[in-house]
């Protein structure tokens, strides 16, 4: 295995994760928990 197949192999799994990411955030299931979660700097002690 030579350095360029390395890169490649990097670079696809990088976008794979990326990817990953964007669909997990994405999810409907999971608004919700996001919403509240970035209301706590707002909530009074």
């Amino acid at each position: 295995m030579d350095i360029t197949t390395l890169r490649i192999i990097t670079t696809v799994a990088s976008f794979a994760i990326f990817i990953g990411i964007v669909v997990w955030v994405l999810d409907r299931k999971k608004s919700r928990r996001f919403e509240e979660a970035a209301q706590l700097p707002f909530q009074d002690d």
